[in-house]
């Protein structure tokens, strides 16, 4: 009997070039799931993702479906699953959904995180998932920039796909910037993210917290609906998918 399988990932994703299986599906998180689904079923298994995480980029709370054949009970292919895949990739759970269940379409909302170091020395241990940079921003500029964000905007102006033909508007619920010690997080809360949103929001206020744009401009920005308005993307290292919501 076909079922239909939840799971929630973790992965580091220094590696990997994004979730998204390519022609080398080595290389990507989506890819490695399919070929050991696939080769535990015995026939090709096709694996729905959340949504696409760029090249570089973690997650701690991923969530994806798939539709399965097989006589494994839930806790055996959990195991299966943890045993075999690769050690920078984990199921945290595994359970099996409704029929109608889909990972992207089910979803109403998501969280991520950004993390950027900025102590004087080089963060050893962290140095593959923060963004290191020399001198610390201003936060209050940064906070005073992002309060023009959350709402329901069209974002095309932090897309990274300039050809984007799809509707940009999103719904931003919360941005947070949390300080401890030399690292500061920026977290996003919202019903979803455009194509490098996260990282070209994060450049942004960056920019504004260093000083060279005014907080104020993210009106303008915003209003532009124009790439070429907003800051730099943020390097993936940074980023972490933390938590999908439905």
């Amino acid at each position: 009997m076909v079922k239909n399988y939840k799971i929630i990932v973790s992965y580091d994703g220094t590696r990997y070039n994004g979730w998204q299986k390519q022609k080398n599906v080595e290389s990507t998180i989506q890819g490695k799931l399919e070929a050991l689904l696939t080769r535990l079923a015995g026939k090709e298994v096709t694996v729905q993702g959340s949504g696409r995480t760029d090249a570089g980029v973690h997650a701690l709370g991923q969530v994806a479906n798939f539709r399965m054949d097989t006589e494994l009970s839930e806790g055996e292919l959990f195991q299966a699953m943890n045993q075999y895949l690769p050690e920078d990739i984990a199921v945290l759970e595994l359970k099996t959904a409704s029929d109608r269940f889909h990972s992207r379409l089910s979803a109403v909302g998501k969280t991520y995180c950004y993390r950027i170091y900025t102590g004087k020395a080089k963060p050893v241990f962290d140095r593959k998932y923060v963004w290191q940079l020399p001198e610390r921003p201003d936060v209050s500029r940064m906070r005073k920039a992002a309060a023009f964000l959350p709402g329901q905007h069209d974002f095309r102006s932090f897309c990274g796909n300039k050809h984007m033909n799809k509707s940009t508007i999103r719904r931003l619920d919360r941005i947070e910037i949390v300080e401890d010690g030399e690292e500061l997080r920026l977290v996003f809360e919202g019903n979803g993210f455009l194509q490098n949103m996260v990282r070209i929001l994060t450049g942004t206020l960056v920019e504004c917290g260093l000083g060279e744009r005014s907080p104020e401009e993210m009106k303008e920005i915003l209003e532009a609906r124009d790439r070429s308005a907003s800051g730099q993307m943020a390097p993936a290292r940074g980023l972490t998918l933390v938590e999908v919501r439905y």
